[in-house]
């Protein structure tokens, strides 16, 4: 039976958290779904298509050298619903601090009543990459700030030339 695993966010952009989570959770299925998740009243900075590409560039060779399948998609319903989509067993939550597993814990709980058969995994982050947020990211790209150590290199260089 293959294990499916399902990692959720927003991916806006893509940061060295979010591959700190991907490295972890590769180890753990045969099949990691990356999934975006659309919301109509969320403005993202990067657009559907540039993200799709941006996690297929970063994240594909470190799901290959794991020999693991990656999938990047979309999703516009209930993340819990996505992975049963995909026939996902294990929902992958990343954490950096108390804060988010507080969150994190009242999101599992409310998934395990809808689909039982998803089990939340989480991960904590790498103490190098706990500060790192997609949000303090684009503000700091936005301001012309120096954002290589938060960013994967193709990364950092679309957010400059976004913000060029």
């Amino acid at each position: 039976m293959s294990r499916i695993a399902f990692y959720p966010g927003s991916f806006d952009p893509i940061t060295n958290g979010h591959l700190d989570v991907v490295r972890h959770s590769v180890s753990l299925c045969d099949r990691l779904v990356v999934a975006i998740g659309l919301h109509p009243g969320k403005k993202p900075l990067f657009s559907t298509e540039e993200r799709l590409k941006m996690l297929q560039d970063v994240c594909g060779p470190i799901a290959a050298q794991a020999g693991c399948v990656l999938e990047a998609t979309t999703f516009d319903d209930l993340s819990v619903a996505a992975a049963r989509k995909h026939g996902a067993t294990i929902m992958i939550r990343g954490l950096r601090d108390g804060t988010d597993l507080d969150y994190e814990m009242q999101l599992a709980g409310m998934n395990e009543a809808m689909a039982p058969e998803v089990h939340t995994v989480f991960l904590p982050a790498s103490p190098m990459v706990r500060p790192i947020t997609a949000t303090l990211v684009r503000q700091i790209a936005g301001m012309g700030g120096d954002i290589s150590a938060f960013v994967p290199p193709q990364v950092a260089a679309q957010l400059k030339a976004k913000f060029a």
